[in-house]
C-alpha cells in the first residue's frame, strides 16, 4: 500500500468530503448538511488516507457518550464518514484506517466504539458486533386501532414549531437517555440534527412538523412526536403516509397518546417509522398486530477497545464472577483472561491467571454487551464455548438489560 494515513488538517475538509461523497455514489449535500456535519466533527479525531495529493481514504470519530446497563454514559468514539475510493478498494485501506482509528481511541481513554454498518458484513473482521436492533412499521391505520391505558385522554396535545420547542423536547430526550442501553447522550450541536429539513429528508413529503404532549400544571413537556406528512390518493380516496423521526414520552400515557393521534391524522391511511426500539408498548396496544409491517435489521454495532474498563462500566442483572477467554488478534491489547465480577450494584473486570470459564472473541463479548443479544443463543450458534459447566446461563442473564432492549434512537 503506498497511501498516507494522517489526521484531518482544517485546509483538507472540502477533498476529504468531496471523496467521502463520491464513495456513497457522489450525490451532493445540502449546504446546511454540510456544514452541520463539519461543525460536529473534531478534525482532530478524523483521519484522511492519501495517495499523494489525492484523498482516497475518509473516517472520523465523534465524541460520544452511550448508555450502558444500569444507567451510566460511557465515552465511546462514534465512527463515521468512513469511505474508500473505488480505485483504491482491496488495498488494505480500510484496514489501515480501523488499525490507527482503534489506537487513536484507546489513547483518548475512550473504552468503546460504536458505528452504524452501511453493510454489515464490513465491520465484524475489526471486532465490531451487532448490539441492537431497530424496528421499521408501516402501520395500516385503516385497519389498525389503539386501545390506551388509562390517563391517556388526560394528556393534551398541540402542534408546536418544531425549533420553539427544541430545548423543552431536548429535556424530554435526556430524561429517557439513562433508561434504556444504546442511547446517546445528545452532545452540543447534535439537537441541530433533529431539526435539518432539506429536500432530501423531506423526500416528497411536508416540511418538517411537530406535536408535544402536556399535561395540566407545572409538569412541562411529557413527550414529543416529529413528523412529516406525504400526501397520496388512491382509487379509494386519501392515502397519505405518516413518516415518523422521532417520538419520545415519559409515561405510558403520553406515549399512547402520541401514537393515537399519528394513526388518526386525516387523509392519511399509514404511518411508517425505520428506527424504532423493538420493545415498543403500541404493539401491545394495536388490534391487528400482522397489519403493522413488522421488520428488524440490525443498527448499532459495538467494538470494546478496552475490555476491561468496559465490562467494568455496566452493571449485571444477576451477579457473575466469571473469568473470560477473550481473542482479539486486531487489538491484541486485549488478548487474553478477565476475570469479571459484577452485579446490580457495579462491575470490576481486571487480568487473571485463573482457568476460564468462557472462551469467545470481542466480537462475540462486544454483541452482548449492551444486553440485547444473548450469550446463550451466540452460544448455540459455536461463537462462545462454555469450559466451565453452568458459566454459559450465568453470563448470559447477567449480561441481559434488566429495562428495556437497547436501542440507537438515531445514526451519526
Amino acid at each position: 500500500m503506498t497511501t498516507e494515513l494522517r489526521v484531518l488538517g482544517k485546509d483538507d475538509w472540502n477533498v476529504w468530503y468531496a471523496n467521502l461523497l463520491r464513495a456513497f455514489g457522489g450525490m451532493r449535500a445540502p449546504a446546511e448538511e454540510r456544514d452541520l456535519d463539519e461543525s460536529l466533527l473534531d478534525h482532530g479525531r478524523a483521519l484522511g488516507a492519501w495517495d499523494g495529493g489525492q484523498c482516497v481514504g475518509t473516517a472520523g470519530a465523534f465524541d460520544f457518550r452511550v448508555t450502558v446497563p444500569g444507567g451510566a454514559a460511557v465515552p465511546a468514539a462514534g465512527v463515521t464518514m468512513v469511505g474508500v475510493a473505488a480505485t483504491h478498494r482491496r488495498r488494505g485501506v480500510l484496514t489501515s484506517m480501523m488499525r490507527r482509528q482503534l489506537a487513536d481511541v484507546r489513547s483518548w481513554g475512550e473504552p468503546l466504539a460504536v458505528l452504524v454498518a452501511s453493510e454489515p458484513a464490513i465491520y465484524g473482521r475489526f471486532g465490531y458486533g451487532v448490539a441492537t436492533h431497530r424496528l421499521g412499521v408501516e402501520v395500516d391505520t385503516t385497519r389498525v386501532r389503539l386501545s390506551v391505558p388509562p390517563g391517556t385522554d388526560d394528556v393534551r396535545l398541540r402542534y408546536a414549531d418544531p425549533a420553539e420547542v427544541l430545548d423543552a423536547c431536548e429535556a424530554v430526550y435526556a430524561r429517557r437517555v439513562p433508561e434504556r442501553p444504546g442511547m446517546l447522550v445528545r452532545r452540543p450541536g447534535w439537537e441541530q440534527v433533529e431539526l435539518l429539513d432539506t429536500d432530501r429528508h423531506r423526500a416528497g413529503g411536508s416540511p418538517l412538523q411537530c406535536v408535544v404532549a402536556e399535561r395540566d400544571g407545572d409538569e412541562g413537556l411529557v413527550g414529543y412526536a416529529r413528523f412529516r406528512v406525504k400526501p397520496d390518493w388512491g382509487p379509494g380516496g386519501a392515502a397519505g403516509v405518516v413518516r415518523l423521526s422521532a417520538l419520545e414520552a415519559v409515561d405510558p400515557a403520553a406515549h399512547a397518546a402520541l401514537w393515537r393521534f399519528l394513526l388518526d391524522i386525516d387523509l392519511t391511511s399509514s404511518v411508517v417509522a425505520y428506527r424504532r426500539p423493538v420493545d415498543e408498548p403500541w404493539l401491545h396496544m394495536v388490534s391487528d398486530v400482522r397489519r403493522c409491517g413488522l421488520r428488524v435489521q440490525d443498527d448499532l454495532h459495538v467494538r470494546l477497545v478496552e475490555v476491561g474498563a468496559a465490562l467494568g462500566a455496566r452493571t449485571y442483572q444477576a451477579p457473575v464472577d466469571l473469568v473470560l477467554e477473550v481473542e482479539d488478534a486486531f487489538c491484541p491489547w486485549n488478548e487474553g483472561r478477565w476475570r469479571l465480577v459484577g452485579d446490580a450494584r457495579g462491575a470490576s473486570c481486571e487480568r487473571t491467571e485463573r482457568a476460564a470459564d468462557l472462551a469467545l472473541s470481542v466480537r462475540e463479548l462486544a454483541s452482548a454487551y449492551l444486553g440485547g443479544v444473548s450469550l446463550a443463543s451466540l452460544g448455540a450458534a459455536g461463537r462462545v464455548r462454555e469450559l466451565r459447566p453452568g458459566a454459559l446461563a450465568e453470563a448470559s442473564v447477567g449480561f441481559c438489560s434488566s429495562t428495556a432492549a437497547p436501542w440507537l434512537p438515531h445514526s451519526f
